[in-house]
């Protein structure tokens, strides 16, 4: 059995999503590709661009990204302009004629990879999916497994524990997930400060399994990786029962930028927690510097396994998404066929095994 932890489905990128407005999902969207591992054009002679002017130099938060006219387009952009030329960012497929993935698609999707079952992420710039995660999951629930996700920095907030238990009571959905980029808010508090101990305590209660994602702001540096990775280690030693899985895994860029991994002793400590499983996701990433069947990313795959062992690692696509680098298959490829050191009990595992009893997907 496959099963992908991390996928998507989601409505109209045009509409709000979700959210209170369009507006607020523009203002998502636009936050997720200041520095994207997509590529980013003009439209007028298709010369590439670093999308450096969608922020304010020194400003990471909401306030500091800049009035371009930032927009949905068709067939996978982002649209833009800036000084009276149109710019746009490749971040969804090129064949995506309008940016949406209903439950069918994915399913469609699934069958031509050989994917028995997708766990659903969420997260702002995909939209508040709480209702349409669940929605896939009670009409497909052989094929889904829904997460939850909420306006992570008011964790606090009497609404959004609320929203919470709704998520799982009303929805019935099986985990969270959870973006540690403040930059909605500021950059005031972690995920580990105190105020929020009435939502971790009630996630724990509820044996709700939490993806987080890490980013590196808000400094945009392994220095603020670091950082935050420190500020989880005191969930994880706080909740040495509960399960997180470490979405994205490893950061390349600063552990593995020479081939081979090479981790700081402190965060190699944070990544052999008990409760810590490791997202295995390279395309997505370095697709679109890597070419397919990515030896880079089998390289590193072998170091994870050596390192931590395959019970720790399980396997993501970021489907639709990835399909701007790569087909689905080839992203279950590059792990299922080229990765030919793991023996077939730990393919399985990585695969499929390890997710499944995560999240108690039947085999």
């Amino acid at each position: 059995m496959i099963v992908d932890c991390h996928a998507h489905v989601f409505q109209d990128w045009h509409g709000a999503c979700g959210h209170v407005s369009a507006a607020i999902h523009l203002k998502y969207l636009q936050k997720s590709v200041t520095r994207p591992a997509a590529r980013a054009f003009r439209v007028r002679d298709g010369a590439e661009i670093k999308p450096t002017m969608l922020f304010r130099a020194g400003d990471n938060t909401w306030s500091g990204l800049t009035d371009v006219n930032f927009r949905v387009g068709r067939f996978g952009q982002l649209v833009f302009t800036w000084q009276g030329d149109d710019y746009y960012v490749q971040y969804m497929p090129a064949g995506m004629q309008e940016i949406v993935c209903p439950p069918e698609l994915m399913i469609a999707q699934m069958t031509v990879a050989g994917v028995d079952h997708c766990i659903l992420q969420a997260g702002g710039g995909y939209g508040a999916m709480n209702d349409y995660n669940a929605f896939a999951q009670h009409q497909h629930p052989r094929k889904f497994t829904g997460l939850l996700n909420m306006d992570e920095p008011i964790a606090d907030r009497e609404d959004t524990l609320a929203e919470v238990d709704r998520a799982v009571d009303a929805l019935g959905l099986k985990g969270v997930y959870y973006a540690q980029d403040f930059s909605r808010h500021g950059y005031a508090r972690n995920v580990d400060h105190p105020a929020f101990e009435p939502f971790w305590d009630k996630v724990v209660a509820r044996a709700l399994p939490v993806f987080i994602e890490l980013a590196s702001t808000p400094t945009y540096d392994r220095d603020g990786y670091v950082a935050n990775l420190r500020a989880l280690d005191v969930l994880l030693r706080r909740h040495p029962q509960h399960r997180f899985v470490l979405v994205m895994g490893p950061p390349v860029a600063y552990f593995g930028a020479s081939g081979q991994w090479d981790f700081p002793r402190d965060v190699l400590a944070i990544y052999m927690r008990d409760n810590v499983l490791i997202e295995v996701m390279f395309p997505i990433t370095w697709g679109g510097i890597w070419d397919y069947p990515y030896p880079q990313a089998q390289a590193l795959v072998r170091g994870l396994r050596d390192t931590f062992g395959a019970s720790k690692l399980i396997w993501g696509s970021d489907m639709p998404n990835v399909e701007r680098f790569c087909t689905y298959r080839q992203c279950v490829d590059y792990v299922r066929r080229h990765c030919e050191f793991l023996s077939m009990a730990e393919k399985e595992r990585i695969l499929g095994l390890n997710a499944a009893e995560l999240m108690g997907i039947a085999c």
